[in-house]
């Protein structure tokens, strides 16, 4: 029987692999299927897979899609991260040169595949395919997560310190990218432990007030644990819908930019195509009255012809009753 890492990476191998319109409901698909079969841990974690943002999917694509390409950026990389480790000055400065031509490369054609699947990439989200191609050059997680297709969510690296892979691609315990560490992750992550509820205040203190005995207290304890466990899943929950939601309203508002676009481009086109209309219309007049005037002139000419063979004829005849006339003299 699988392991529930080979699990959890071959469903999402086969869902950061679709069209973004097409990620909620085969993911709810899998995981109701992997329900049915008995797995419920393995359902709940693929339940709780995120959309891709649009970025994401670009490069998700892209490593589908144009392999080699991601080979390319992956392999710079290394040599990048060696020249750094010998201090080569020279080298360093050649490939940072083509690690910058290698990145607008492949960047555009990333944003090709995407554009010939109907998808709008706009300068935003192009900034951040770039970005996250870099940081598969500066980081290896982040090479590795660029290779394999399963990116939620951008990435960004400086090269200073390790870029945050972990919360920027699915199940990274069972790729085995371990998170950054307090000391390196950034400051957005830092969240504020909020205030006991006054009710459970106050059940704490009736309880250390009448001495309560520990059993007591540890019951309680677990109690608060288990209510606490249930409101963070059910905030996970809610941060996973709104951010579906959010990449859903992107989605929708480039799309919105790319059919604005097309509008305008069609009716450029059809504004040209309605002048060359008039144009010809104009020049089929013009042909019209043309012929017509030839018409007069051939008419003309085939009634002066008819008069001309007519005066020959007699002209013919004449000369033949001379000649006769002539012959017996």
């Amino acid at each position: 029987m699988p392991t529930l890492p080979e699990v959890l990476t071959d469903a999402a191998g086969a869902l950061y692999a679709l069209e973004p319109g097409e990620f909620v409901p085969a993911r709810d698909a899998r995981a109701a299927a992997l329900r049915a079969e008995g797995q419920e841990e393995a359902a709940d974690r693929v339940k709780r897979l995120r959309k891709p943002s649009t970025a994401a999917w670009v490069v998700n694509l892209l490593a589908h899609a144009d392999p080699d390409q991601v080979e390319q950026v992956v392999e710079l990389g290394g040599a990048f991260r060696a020249a750094q480790d010998e201090l080569d000055g020279p080298r360093l400065r050649e490939l940072t040169r083509q690690r910058r031509q290698l990145v607008a490369a492949v960047a555009a054609r990333a944003r090709s595949l995407a554009v010939e699947r109907g998808a709008a990439v706009s300068g935003a989200v192009l900034a951040q395919v770039e970005s996250t191609l870099t940081a598969a050059m500066i980081d290896p997680d982040a090479g590795r997560a660029v290779r394999l297709g399963l990116l939620v969510g951008p990435l960004q690296a400086t090269g200073i310190g390790r870029a945050d892979v972990a919360s920027a691609v699915a199940v990274p315990d069972a790729l085995g990218i371990a998170p950054l560490d307090d000391d390196e992750a950034p400051s957005r992550h830092l969240h504020a432990v909020p205030d006991l509820p006054a009710a459970q205040k106050r059940k704490r203190g009736r309880a250390k007030a009448s001495g309560a005995s520990d059993d007591t207290a540890a019951e309680e304890e677990a109690q608060e644990k288990a209510q606490e466990k249930a409101r963070e899943e059910a905030r996970e929950r809610a941060r996973q819908e709104l951010a579906d939601a959010e990449d859903d309203v992107a989605a929708a508002r480039d799309a919105g930019s790319a059919a604005a676009a097309e509008v305008g481009r069609i009716e450029a086109v059809a504004h040209r195509t309605d002048a060359e209309r008039d144009a010809v219309r104009r020049r089929l007049a013009e042909l019209d009255e043309e012929a017509a005037a030839v018409d007069a002139e051939l008419r003309g000419a085939v009634v002066a012809r008819q008069r001309a063979e007519r005066t020959l004829a007699d002209a013919t005849r004449r000369r033949d009753e001379a000649a006769a006339r002539l012959g017996p003299l």
